[in-house]
């Protein structure tokens, strides 16, 4: 479906970003909104009736359904994949009438934030038991730039421009031996209360219990710094290791996968 464009620029005025996203809990948002990092875009010279919020793979968006911001693609997004946040059931007709067989819709599991549940004696009985000649490391300089060039292991440091950004915002625990990534929990984001986990284990090493151990010495981690360690799961999988960390279901919701850049 096609239309005349408009020009969508990025918002900057507290006020319009509270009264359109709120109270939200979405820990990707609020880095938008805070200015940490990321953007949010809203239509050129209109009252904001909506807006997205824009980080990393993911949009998200609020207010009043509107095909222009579902049909901008941000300079700052992959080329050919993001992944679609809708705010209702409205917004999803949009998504799915404008991207049509280009995107894909799925199901994510997001976490309640509750601070007081995380059991101290099991997540450090979690992170020591791992493979005899594995070890777990905190992301120095090195691991940080190292992670960046597998794509499997990538979205632990992408948004961060460099080691000096990661290491006032973010956050991360590699498992490692013999000088490779095996596995890690790191920040996919970082909001000023927290970080969002971005966990994952290469391929051959899957299965060993390495993801478990570095969420858990990562949520230790930053519990000593305050931080609250929040998780969205992309799949059921990542739903059940956030269960045996500890965590509660909040809410399943829709989001759309989407290939393939402006249509």
């Amino acid at each position: 479906m096609k239309q005349e464009k408009q020009a969508v620029v990025v918002i900057e005025n507290q006020k319009i970003l509270e009264r359109v996203f709120g109270n939200t809990q979405k820990t990707m948002v609020c880095s938008c909104c805070e200015k940490i990092m990321g953007k949010v875009y809203g239509k050129e010279g209109e009252r904001l009736d909506s807006a997205m919020a824009v980080l990393g793979d993911f949009t998200f968006f609020a207010g009043k359904p509107d095909e222009v911001l579902i049909a901008y693609w941000p300079k700052e997004s992959r080329e050919t994949y993001r992944i679609l946040v809708p705010q209702d059931a409205e917004w999803e007709g949009m998504i799915e009438q404008y991207y049509g067989t280009r995107c894909r819709k799925i199901t994510r599991y997001r976490m309640k934030k509750e601070p007081g549940i995380f059991l101290r004696e099991i997540l450090e009985k979690a992170a020591a038991s791992i493979p005899e000649g594995v070890t777990l490391v905190c992301m120095d300089e090195a691991l940080f730039y190292l992670s960046r060039e597998q794509e499997w292991s990538r979205d632990f440091t992408a948004l961060y421009e460099d080691f000096v950004v990661f290491k006032k915002l973010g956050l991360g625990v590699l498992a490692v031996k013999d000088g490779e990534i095996l596995a890690g929990a790191s920040s996919y984001s970082s909001y000023s209360k927290g970080i969002e986990i971005e966990v994952d284990t290469r391929e051959d090493w899957r299965r060993q219990g390495l993801a478990y151990a570095c969420c858990s010495r990562l949520i230790l981690e930053c519990l000593k710094r305050g931080w609250y360690p929040n998780w969205d799961a992309h799949n059921l999988e990542s739903a059940a290791l956030a269960k045996k960390l500890g965590y509660h279901l909040e809410e399943v919701y829709t989001a759309y996968e989407v290939f393939g850049g402006e249509v």
